[in-house]
């Protein structure tokens, strides 16, 4: 029973390597999802209004926005790689769980295009003119909402592989169930700069960060399966 507990922990890391290692050979996959959300953030003060105060107002729903339109950017590569050149097929054959060997390329993909964008945002907080006392706060709640956008699009992208054109798709399946952690995150970034207590929302996006890693990936098994077969 330990042996094949450590042969499944190898199984896994050898996954998150071997996603890891593809996504660093093709830099658009990193590139990509970074400079979108750069773009995007970066627009919405010409196109509504470069007044400093109206800035801060929005620049808490106008990051979480576009950091949840670079993960929906990104999450096409998840598994259309593995697909075409029939790995995936060998993934789900895998004597391993396939809960962890999900799990793996979904981690992966959240330190190829989530974690960039969490990095970056004190960066585009303080160009959108977001107080100083939310970026830890802004830091954190993305550092919990962004692992979520990627567990979730991974049961969308699991269910349309199979299909020639899934974007439209992908974004209706996907865009509702990000739409809980999009309020929780915006919310709580604004009650920072009104002084309230954070301790209710980033229990909220605990909560929600534990079940996906719990859920999503089962989900995502389950719909691989049935779009690969």
């Amino acid at each position: 029973m330990n042996k094949q507990r450590v042969s499944t922990g190898q199984a896994f890391r050898a996954t998150l390597q071997r996603d890891l290692l593809i996504a660093y050979k093709r830099k658009n996959d990193m590139v990509n999802p970074f400079m979108f959300f750069l773009i995007v953030a970066s627009l919405f003060p010409i196109g509504i209004s470069p007044d400093s105060e109206r800035l801060a107002e929005i620049a808490a729903g106008v990051l979480w926005i576009s950091a949840l339109l670079a993960s929906l950017l990104a999450m096409d590569n998840l598994y259309r790689a593995d697909y075409e050149d029939g790995s995936l097929e060998q993934l789900l054959l895998s004597p391993h769980p396939l809960y962890f060997m999900v799990l793996a390329k979904n981690i992966a993909h959240w330190l190829v295009s989530g974690l960039p964008v969490v990095l970056i945002s004190p960066l585009i907080a303080y160009m959108l003119n977001l107080p100083s006392e939310s970026y830890m706060t802004l830091f954190v709640t993305l550092l919990l909402g962004t692992p979520v956008f990627s567990l979730l699009g991974s049961i969308g992208v699991a269910l349309t592989v199979g299909l020639g054109s899934r974007g439209l798709i992908l974004a209706v399946i996907t865009l509702p169930m990000s739409v809980p952690v999009l309020i929780a995150g915006t919310l709580a970034i604004e009650q920072t700069s009104n002084g309230a207590s954070l301790g209710g929302y980033l229990a909220i996006l605990g909560a929600m960060l534990v079940a996906s890693i719990s859920l999503a990936p089962l989900a995502s098994g389950a719909a691989l399966r049935i779009s690969v077969n």
